[in-house]
């Protein structure tokens, strides 16, 4: 257990709370208020920003995706260059979040910004980010990874930079409430995949690691089992604190990682626009059945501790499968319209970008990656 962990993002948690952000951004910033396709002004979130910007000179931007592309957020670069801002809001979901993560760096920076996706530069500085939350699932609101796509070439990337983190994340769990049913499964599955790319490994002696992932696993289960509750207070409150707490990285600190489901499954939204949630469900049960023999031991503490299932692998990962179609997720990519190109594209992107073997020891292989979505498409 050898690790670093530092997370400076100031979390203001609850209903009513994103007045707050008055008080959070300097008066004397000149603020972009980003966001996407104008949901929120539809469930009063709009409304509120504006009103705690009041005594702030702010302009806007919407329109980002849900799946963000530098297309789209470079002509955002270009506002925040010639009106001078100084503070990006991220007002929206995981997407609007990396998007101004991205924006953020790419603004203070001289060159093709993809250079941070690609590994050609490393972020050096960013303008100041604040996020009002709308929609829990990834847990970006309060870590410093970014992720994003190139709409031209069809790839999605990511990076990680210790300037991507926000100043502060406002989080109101009510917010929620009027989100479709398909964002909030979407939200829960993301949640769970997240938890167990840095849980479903190998035994290690961290006992606090171990301990909060199940307990995180318990409750995401436990939201699956009660999904007919989604629409009250405490349901979105423990989804949206559980999400954040999924990928803050601290349950990963100091612990082997395994992000091939995600590696795997962002090739599937680049070429094929899945949800990003979506793509993780058709992807991680049969990825964990194809390495179930690396990963027999973490499986079975899964079962055990989770489930209360003991001496099943199989059953554990049916399980898991279960918990994602209680809540409208399939985990079959055969659900989808996809062509009979998505191994080799799938593959082709991996190797371009030197992921040929990838999990937490090196083994997932582009072979097992074909026999993986062979799984999954029939």
């Amino acid at each position: 257990m050898e690790f670093s962990y530092h997370n400076p993002t100031a979390i203001e948690f609850g209903a009513g709370s994103i007045k707050t952000i008055s008080d959070s951004i300097n008066k004397d910033h000149k603020v972009l208020v980003v966001y996407g396709g104008g949901s929120i002004k539809k469930n009063g979130v709009y409304d509120q920003v504006i009103k705690a910007l009041e005594n702030h000179t702010f302009l806007e931007f919407s329109g980002v995706e849900p799946n963000p592309t530098v297309e789209t957020m470079n002509k955002a670069v270009k506002i925040v260059k010639e009106e001078n801002i100084d503070f990006i809001l991220a007002v929206g979901g995981g997407s609007v979040i990396d998007g101004c993560k991205y924006l953020a760096a790419a603004s203070l920076y001289d060159g093709d910004a993809w250079d941070f996706l690609d590994g050609t530069a490393e972020v050096q500085r960013a303008l100041p980010l604040g996020v009002v939350l709308t929609l829990a699932a990834t847990g970006s609101e309060s870590n410093h990874l970014t992720v994003v796509s190139k709409k031209e070439t069809d790839e999605k990337r990511m990076y990680f930079s210790n300037h991507s983190y926000p100043q502060f994340a406002v989080m109101d769990p009510s917010v929620m409430a009027t989100l479709s049913d398909r964002q909030l499964g979407n939200g829960l599955v993301d949640a769970f995949v997240h938890t167990s790319e840095q849980y479903i490994t190998y035994p290690t002696s961290a006992l606090v690691n171990d301990g909060y992932a199940e307990t995180l696993f318990r409750g995401l289960v436990k939201l699956a089992d009660t999904w007919e509750d989604r629409r009250t207070q405490p349901w979105l409150e423990n989804l949206m604190h559980i999400a954040n707490q999924a990928l803050n990285f601290q349950i990963g600190a100091g612990v082997p990682q395994d992000w091939s489901t995600h590696l795997i499954g962002h090739e599937l939204t680049a070429y094929y626009n899945l949800d990003h949630a979506r793509s993780l469900a058709v992807v991680q049960p049969y990825l964990l059945e194809v390495m179930g023999e690396e990963k027999e031991a973490k499986i079975a503490q899964l079962g055990k501790n989770v489930f209360g299932i003991e001496n099943d692998n199989a059953g554990v990962i049916k399980a898991i499968e279960e918990v994602y179609n209680k809540v409208g997720v399939p985990t079959k990519l055969s659900e989808y319209e996809i062509d009979d190109k998505v191994i080799s594209n799938v593959s082709n992107a991996l190797t371009n970008n030197g992921y040929t073997a990838i999990g937490e020891n090196g083994t997932v292989t582009l072979d097992k990656v074909s026999t993986i979505l062979t799984m999954s498409m029939k």
